[in-house]
């Protein structure tokens, strides 16, 4: 890998991200690369792979590594997602966990503090979303969450609008070990694009469906092809478990794939400044979850086990 050039005595490193499902982690590495490399859903359980989100914050580079949310898993994707989640922490130089005010010290919270504890890992607390609770019950939920784990320094922020987020990135900066940058100044993400297009795809599919659909099916990227004329050609697949399941995503005479499609396209077309050709196809693969290769597409296939839960 190569070393991007950077000013003296300069810092680089791994923050992950870790915390209950929706509770903003996506959210907070967008905002901090200034840009979408994680896609964003109202919807949990999102974020189905680790994935790299890269800035420069004063003389530092940082890398947050934006994990899946941990939950208690009852499918093969579920355990491979949580799995993936608690790998990044071995990784990472400085471990953030946040998570949501609103929510407040859940159960999936304190499973995580617990098992932070266990593992004699001091992490950093980040509260999210402030913008939606006062003041006061911030700072009970702050001695809650302290009373319950060992953490460094204790952060409140709203990731959507940016508040205080300034003073959490600083704490970054100044913390991660003395390093030369590991990419180019102008990288933001480690993501192919053909994976980011898949990701987006499935993106609008968790905003557009509703119910539980959205976690029964998979996109997966077939084809990314740059065209003489500069555009791109990208083909997806989209997989579902029922012949039930292709006619809701196809919607009637094709209408709800093609708003899917258009969605998409557009929010590609802006964020990589090019002309994409996007073409969307729907597929019944009634047992993709047991299938590695489908793991394969998030580099999920080394948490993938061959075991019935």
């Amino acid at each position: 890998m190569s070393i991007a050039q950077a000013p003296e005595e300069t810092r680089c490193g791994f923050v992950a991200l870790i915390g209950a499902p929706n509770a903003g982690k996506s959210t907070i590495t967008n905002n901090f690369v200034g840009s979408k490399v994680s896609i964003v859903s109202p919807k949990v359980q999102t974020t189905r792979t680790l994935v790299k989100g890269i800035g420069i914050y004063e003389n530092s580079q940082i890398i947050f590594l934006d994990t899946p949310g941990i939950f208690t898993p009852k499918r093969r994707l579920d355990r491979a997602m949580v799995s993936s989640a608690w790998s990044s922490v071995a990784d990472a130089d400085i471990i953030v966990l946040v998570v949501d005010a609103k929510h407040g010290l859940d159960a999936e919270t304190r499973q995580i503090i617990a098992k932070l504890n266990e593992a004699k890992k001091e992490a950093v607390l980040l509260i999210n979303k402030i913008d939606l609770v006062g003041k006061e019950r911030l700072l009970q939920l702050s001695a809650e969450l302290n009373a319950c784990g060992h953490f460094k320094e204790t952060f409140f922020i709203s990731a959507l609008n940016g508040q205080h987020t300034d003073d959490f990135y600083h704490y970054l900066a100044a913390n991660l070990p003395l390093s030369p940058w590991y990419y180019p100044e102008d990288q933001i993400s480690d993501m192919p694009l053909k994976l980011l297009t898949a990701e987006v795809v499935r993106e609008k599919l968790f905003l557009f469906l509703h119910d539980e659909l959205p976690y029964a099916l998979t996109v997966e990227p077939e084809l990314w092809q740059r065209r003489e004329d500069g555009s791109v050609r990208a083909e997806m697949t989209i997989y579902v478990q029922r012949d039930s399941q292709k006619i809701i995503v196809l919607g009637k005479n094709g209408a709800m794939i093609k708003r899917i499609g258009q969605s998409a396209r557009k929010e590609l077309e802006d964020l990589l400044e090019e002309r994409i050709h996007l073409f969307l196809f729907v597929k019944v693969r009634e047992n993709w979850q047991e299938d590695i290769a489908r793991y394969e597409t998030w580099n999920l296939q080394k948490f993938f086990s061959s075991s019935p839960l």
